[in-house]
């Protein structure tokens, strides 16, 4: 982890985040968030990304994650975000909407690290390094136990771009096997990293 933040991505110091958190989430919750965050810090490390501002945005990414539905929506239509979103729930509005909540309230002002944690559940086409990072570090966190996670983590230790293909491919496939809604966003993820990737995933 990093122990002190230097850079000014928000006007908090890591202790009185990590105190905000604390605060806002389930003890379970938490203890995911702080593993994403070490996990992340890691990755960033490992591929030449700032580990602050993994460090950041791996703690932000489930902020919102257990606010009401009326909280989320009541950002959407203030915030006059795309209206397809009310048309999903929150395992897309935790991310995409909750990067609003975490620049309102916690003060990150930084839109690498809010984009980070926008997509950190849907992708997109185009994801910076620390983006990555942060899609990854959620995805194969110690805590994480199921089917595929370990080739998760050793493809994104082989690649990082890679493991990105692989969480896309088998979140798809999982969704489709599901019957659940695909969010279009995730589709577009889809498109863009895993053709990319396709000898490498066979």
């Amino acid at each position: 982890m990093v122990k002190e933040y230097k850079q000014h991505y928000l006007p908090l110091s890591r202790a009185q985040l990590v105190d905000r958190l604390q605060a806002a989430l389930s003890a379970k919750r938490f203890a995911h968030v702080l593993r994403v965050e070490e996990t992340a810090v890691k990755l960033a490390k490992r591929y030449g990304v700032d580990p602050e501002a993994a460090s950041v945005a791996g703690l932000c990414h489930d902020y919102a994650k257990e606010r009401s539905d009326a909280d989320f929506i009541r950002v959407i239509k203030a915030k006059r975000l795309n209206p397809i979103l009310l048309d999903y729930g929150n395992a897309i509005w935790h991310g995409q909407v909750g990067a609003e909540l975490v620049k309102d309230e916690l003060g990150v002002q930084n839109e690498d690290i809010l984009n980070a944690i926008r997509v950190h559940t849907t992708g997109d086409a185009y994801l910076t390094p620390l983006a990555q990072v942060v899609y990854m570090a959620d995805y194969i966190e110690p805590g994480r136990d199921f089917p595929g996670v370990e080739t998760a983590r050793r493809l994104t230790k082989q690649d990082l771009g890679l493991g990105v293909a692989y969480q896309t491919q088998a979140t798809l496939a999982y969704l489709v096997k599901k019957g659940k809604p695909v969010y279009p966003q995730t589709l577009v993820t889809y498109n863009a990293w895993v053709p990319k990737y396709r000898k490498e995933l066979k």
